[in-house]
């Protein structure tokens, strides 16, 4: 694959929306796809989800409870999940019963700390990035007061050294290492949701197991979005959600992982009627069978227009291939984003902008990604300059109203992702040529 094949977009099931709908203003070319670089926030509808949806809809309509069972296009709504797990599988590199498509990703986060945070009066504490995603911070202290500790004490955050944006895979390690002996569960992003960073899963997962901790991943970012080998790499467990670049929609139905060693020895705890298996399932026994494996953990019947818009998605992961095409396609199209931005007259190196973050003479921006490729997804996060200053602000509402759609986190990041299913390099220039325009308006 070359630079030349990425003016067009790896899938043709992707649409866009158009400058008018998204709220760009005159400035913007009536009648034009605009520019969506935010699949790390909400991937876009694939033609495929909405056949798939409104095929569903049509089974609800034509034969109502009936569809359980007797399904006009073969997906009987009491397997569908069934043609998902394997698709999961692939995505995360596991075996199909190590995978759940069920429930949402702080949830199944929950569940999942239930079976593998036990906190001993030696091992009680849990090993995590500083900055974690709110919700998985939440989720820490929660089940550190639930076994009475006090999350100060019990959470051990590690932070990126003075001067420096990102973790060094030694600093993580070392903290590992020290801490070894005092530390029950070691959890971490797949990919940080702010920095952009991708996590060294594999040597984590290596030091956490030699020093005898349980290793957990969250990979909200990471799902569908680098290549992934949960089962290879001997993790124990890991929740995702599926709206990010799995494209699944807002909301969507999100998935968890536990390792194959684990299905005899830590069974579900807080039984539900999915979790039973299908062969008695509909008889009602008063006793909890459960599925074997990831799949035991679920709980309700899952919303079927969820799951039809992930099987839409997923249907097009199979085609494509999350690797190499996937994988290689993003590679250059991040690429040529950070190779452009750098060369932008508003580019402040990362080692300048962290010496004097609030001291630049002029408004710029940095990169507080890594620049190395293998650190990295589809996501470049960019710090903008003086911090504090407002130009965020500014150049956000510029790059709307001309069409432009990143993601903004106050008070000074915009994200930008070029999803290599359905971004183009002509995507990544028209951004970069707006993000200019928009530090030239600055200084009028």
């Amino acid at each position: 694959m070359t630079i030349s094949d990425l003016h067009k977009p790896l899938s043709d099931q992707f649409t866009p929306p158009t400058n008018e709908q998204i709220g760009a203003s005159a400035h913007a070319e009536p009648g034009q796809k605009s520019v969506y670089l935010c699949g790390n926030s909400l991937g876009l509808l694939s033609k495929r989800s909405d056949l798939v949806i409104q095929e569903e809809l049509n089974a609800w309509r034509t034969r109502a409870v009936v569809g359980h069972f007797d399904h006009p296009k073969g997906r009987n709504w009491v397997s569908y999940a069934d043609a998902i797990h394997p698709l999961f599988a692939e995505v995360v590199g596991a075996t199909e019963k190590e995978v759940a498509c069920m429930g949402t990703l702080t949830t199944n986060l929950h569940l999942m700390m239930d079976s593998f945070y036990k906190p001993t009066s030696e091992r009680y504490k849990i090993l995590c990035e500083a900055k974690a995603f709110p919700s998985d911070q939440y989720a820490f202290a929660s089940q550190a007061l639930a076994h009475g500790y006090d999350p100060a004490d019990a959470i051990i955050e590690v932070s990126p050294r003075e001067g420096e944006y990102t973790l060094r895979e030694e600093d993580i390690l070392q903290a590992i290492e020290d801490n070894g002996s005092s530390i029950a569960l070691v959890i971490f992003s797949g990919i940080q949701y702010y920095t952009g960073q991708w996590f060294p899963m594999q040597s984590v997962t290596k030091k956490a197991k030699e020093m005898g901790c349980i290793c957990g991943w969250d990979l909200a970012h990471a799902f569908g979005n680098v290549p992934l080998q949960l089962h290879d790499w001997d993790v124990d467990f890991a929740v995702w959600c599926t709206y990010k670049y799995g494209n699944s929609g807002p909301g969507g139905i999100a998935g968890l992982f536990v390792h194959e060693k684990w299905h005899e020895v830590e069974r579900p705890k807080f039984a539900g009627w999915w979790g039973h298996e299908l062969t008695t399932r509909f008889k009602m026994p008063p006793t909890f069978s459960p599925i074997s494996g990831a799949q035991g953990f679920q709980q309700s019947n899952p919303c079927i227009l969820a799951m039809a818009s992930l099987l839409g998605s997923l249907q097009i992961f199979k085609e494509v291939g999350m690797l190499p095409a996937l994988r290689e396609r993003s590679l250059l199209l991040t690429g040529h984003l950070d190779k452009m931005l750098r060369e932008s007259k508003y580019f402040v190196p990362p080692s300048k902008a962290a010496m004097s973050p609030d001291n630049a003479n002029h408004p710029g921006f940095t990169i507080i990604t890594p620049a190395e490729p293998e650190s990295r997804g589809a996501q470049l996060s960019l710090a903008f300059l003086p911090l504090g200053a407002g130009n965020m602000v500014k150049v956000f509402d510029y790059l709307v109203k001309h069409g432009v759609i990143g993601d903004e986190r106050e008070p000074d990041v915009i994200r930008l992702a070029p999803a290599p299913l359905y971004n183009t390099i002509d995507d990544v220039e028209a951004a970069v040529k707006s993000l200019n325009e928009a530090f030239d308006s600055l200084a009028q």
